[in-house]
């Protein structure tokens, strides 16, 4: 009789699998109540560490060119599609859905991923502008990445909601800590596999497990956090991370749409350049 090798699910920062420097984790169950598996309890410390490898990155991915970045990502698109198995074999376990809704939702999160991979190049023709002024100059309105931003994924459907989340930040050239959702955190895990095996930048990407609650007292008053997707919260966490939040004037946001450019331009700034004209 052969056993079965468990997986063991860590941490991602800054393109390496640690444990939790807690040592701590905690259980998941499946859909019928059995025993699942123990994911990394992520620390205050963990958070830090991840912040501190997203700011390190920011400056080479959003100096990126917009073609490249879009590249990158639909390199991960590709690689998430050929373990697309995985992908359903966790949703269907966590979120006890038919073999089939398990499978549509993993393309669909493909479909997103490659949805946003194609909005990199085109975010500065739709949100930028070239101005009309008075005067011997030109004047432009440029977008630029917002920094290091912090998502907190929704739950069920899990693997598209985080996906949803995560593309549009890295896609607008900021750099990402992912908060996985505490009750469906496989896919998340699953996904960092799929980016580790891309060509995303150490430090990009950054995926943490663990406790909700938490998370949102850590991350709301980090200072080095510049923004916070917070779709995944509830409305009391909400108020809580606002509050916290306002030291250092983070832009924090919930979302509906899953497809929607207000998910890029949220996190980035806008920059006003004036050129004279040469005469």
């Amino acid at each position: 009789m052969r056993i079965d090798v468990a997986k063991t699910y860590k941490l991602f920062i800054n393109g390496n699998f640690p444990r939790s420097e807690s040592g701590r984790v905690y259980e998941i169950f499946d859909a019928k109540g059995k025993f699942l598996a123990n994911p990394c309890l992520g620390s205050r410390k963990d958070l830090r560490e991840a912040v501190i490898a997203a700011r390190t990155a920011h400056s080479g991915w959003t100096t990126a060119t917009a073609y490249n970045r879009g590249q990158v990502l639909y390199r991960v698109a590709e690689i998430m599609q050929g373990r697309a198995d995985q992908f359903v074999a966790e949703i269907v376990a966590l979120e006890g859905v038919t073999t089939a809704q398990a499978k549509t939702q993993v393309q669909e999160a493909i479909d997103i991923w490659v949805w946003y991979a194609g909005w990199t190049d085109k975010i500065d023709s739709i949100s930028g502008s070239t101005n009309p002024v008075s005067g011997p100059f030109y004047n432009f309105t440029i977008p630029e990445s917002l920094g290091v931003v912090t998502i907190f994924a929704d739950g069920k459907p899990s693997l598209a909601n985080l996906i949803a989340g995560l593309a549009p930040v890295i896609a607008s050239g900021n750099t990402a800590i992912l908060i996985a959702n505490e009750k469906y955190p496989l896919s998340a895990i699953t996904l960092a596999e799929c980016i580790a095996t891309s060509d995303v930048p150490p430090g990009v990407v950054n995926i943490l497990t663990g406790q909700l609650d938490q998370f949102v007292f850590w991350v709301g008053s980090h200072m080095d956090i510049d923004g916070v997707d917070a779709t995944g919260v509830s409305k009391k966490e909400l108020t809580q991370l606002k509050e916290l939040g306002a030291e250092n004037l983070k832009r924090i946001y919930s979302f509906k749409d899953s497809h929607s450019i207000k998910r890029m331009t949220n996190f980035m700034e806008v920059k006003t350049v004036w050129h004279p004209i040469g005469i």
